[in-house]
């Protein structure tokens, strides 16, 4: 009895195993077919939106968008302006910088030498005074070593004011012209009466005046008639 038992399972063991049945029905590959086909059939969204017709374009469209672009256009035109106007005002202070720079300069070599002018006024005057305590009824021929002094001197005085001159530094007497009074020029010291000359008329110079450059260096001390 055993042995038929263990014969009987061992050919049960030895028989194949059966194919399993398929998962799909020939109706399920059926309708499955079909799916697909209806699937293939339905148009993408990409062909709906080629086969829509065509919207037609807006007639206020082009009429904004040059609008736009003349906007545009006017705030470059006012930047361009703008900044012209910068560019401008720039080279005209620059150009004033310029003329105001080179007139410093030129003033600075021009009175450079004022503080030396003024102390070397004070020699140019003792050197007039010299020339004015000689009396001219002394300059005679008998007095030869007198003449020749003063004609020294009168030379010396004279190469000195052709060099001050040079130099900008001149030396003014209004006396001579009878001149009237300037406060910018003059300096009065005194007044007096003086017949036939008209009030204010500058009438003797105790002390020349000097100009450098134009510019007053010392104002000239003067006596000013006074009639009234």
């Amino acid at each position: 009895m055993l042995q038929r038992s263990l014969f009987r399972a061992s050919r049960q063991a030895a028989r194949p195993l059966s194919r399993p049945q398929s998962a799909f029905t020939p109706i399920q590959g059926t309708r499955a077919a079909a799916a697909i086909r209806r699937y293939s059939e339905t148009p993408t969204p990409a062909a709906k939106v080629a086969e829509a017709p065509e919207e037609k374009a807006s007639p206020e469209a082009p009429k904004e968008e040059a609008s736009q672009l003349q906007e545009q256009l006017d705030k470059k035109d006012k930047i361009i302006v703008d900044l012209k106007d910068k560019y401008l005002r720039s080279v005209a202070d620059f150009r004033n910088l310029q003329e105001r720079t080179k007139r410093e300069v030129q003033a600075a070599k021009d009175f450079a030498i004022q503080r030396f002018a003024r102390d070397l006024v004070e020699s140019v005057d003792n050197l007039d005074r010299a020339l004015g305590t000689v009396p001219t009824e002394k300059l005679t021929p008998e007095n030869q070593d007198l003449i020749n002094l003063h004609d020294g001197l009168k030379m010396t005085d004279s190469i000195l004011e052709t060099t001050l001159k040079k130099h900008g530094l001149e030396r003014f007497d209004p006396s001579v012209e009878s001149e009237k009074f300037n406060p910018n020029t003059h300096e009065a010291v005194f007044q007096a009466p003086q017949e036939g000359k008209e009030d204010g008329t500058v009438f003797h110079t105790q002390q020349k005046g000097f100009l450098l450059n134009g510019r007053i260096l010392r104002a000239a001390k003067v006596g000013v008639v006074k009639n009234s």
